[in-house]
């Protein structure tokens, strides 16, 4: 879902310059910035900074709200903490900081000074709101997007690149969708059982990166089986094409909607 709200942030930002033939640009995030994501780091540490500064920005403005001094110095300190973890961390983005405003934080937080910490997490905020605007949508594609070519393949006893197997499942789908409209009902069939062992395999490769069972059921389970079985009695009876097109949604359009999507750009912004 993430990825999903990501891509279309892109899309809304692209579309109307390309309509008006216009090129548009994105600026790529510091190099140093990869560090603190997966893989380089055991977590993916630069996002969880930024889970920080938005809970602790929540909890400053709630506090203040209720006039509750003690709370609100509290989070207004960790607030100053993690936003000069920014610089810490990306160097390159030092200058883009407010770090003067972080420093009259600290020190009206110290001395319970709420109006002056209002002003001066509003300030933080605007440097925030600022970064997110030129670098969210391509951080997230970048680093939080699955890395398909780490993930290979076991087919007749050969390893294989992730992108060549989603071709080869690809041509099993055509193939039995051509097969089947000319007539060739056992060319159909031979597909089918072809596809079956692909999509067997496809959900073994899956757990790379979904550890948990039902997220790999959801789409390769028994829905998907059941799938597989009408399509096998379709094509003998020569009304394949709906099944087909179902299947195609259940195991193939409904994972590239939120995976492929992301891919691609990942690939083009890298």
């Amino acid at each position: 879902m993430i990825q999903r709200l990501f891509f279309l942030i892109l899309l809304c930002i692209y579309l109307p310059a390309a309509h008006a033939n216009e090129t548009i640009t994105f600026d790529k995030p510091p190099p140093s910035l990869k560090q603190w994501y997966k893989p380089q780091s055991k977590r993916n540490v630069w996002h969880h900074n930024m889970f920080k500064l938005r809970r602790e920005i929540q909890a400053v403005n709630e506090y203040m709200t209720a006039n509750d001094t003690e709370h609100t110095q509290k989070w207004a300190l960790r607030l100053v903490t993690h936003y000069r973890k920014i610089a810490e961390m990306v160097p390159e983005w030092k200058d883009e900081l407010e770090l003067a405003w972080a420093d009259k934080l600290e020190a009206a937080a110290k001395q319970g000074e709420l109006a002056a910490i209002g002003k001066a997490v509003k300030k933080l905020k605007q440097s925030c709101s600022s970064c997110h605007k030129h670098y969210r949508a391509q951080v997230a594609t970048l680093y939080r997007a699955p890395d398909f070519s780490q993930v290979h393949v076991s087919l007749a006893g050969q390893q294989i690149t992730y992108l060549d197997f989603m071709k080869q499942l690809m041509a099993d789908v055509n193939r039995i969708k051509i097969a089947a409209e000319d007539g060739y009902k056992d060319k159909a069939q031979t597909a089918l059982k072809a596809l079956r062992g692909s999509i067997k395999t496809l959900g073994s490769s899956c757990s790379t990166c979904h550890k948990d069972a039902e997220a790999r059921a959801y789409y390769l389970g028994d829905k998907t089986e059941k799938l597989l079985n009408d399509l096998e009695q379709d094509i003998n009876s020569g009304k394949s094409g709906h099944t087909l097109g179902r299947l195609a949604v259940q195991a193939c359009a409904r994972c590239h909607g939120s995976h492929r999507i992301v891919y691609d750009l990942k690939t083009a912004l890298d």
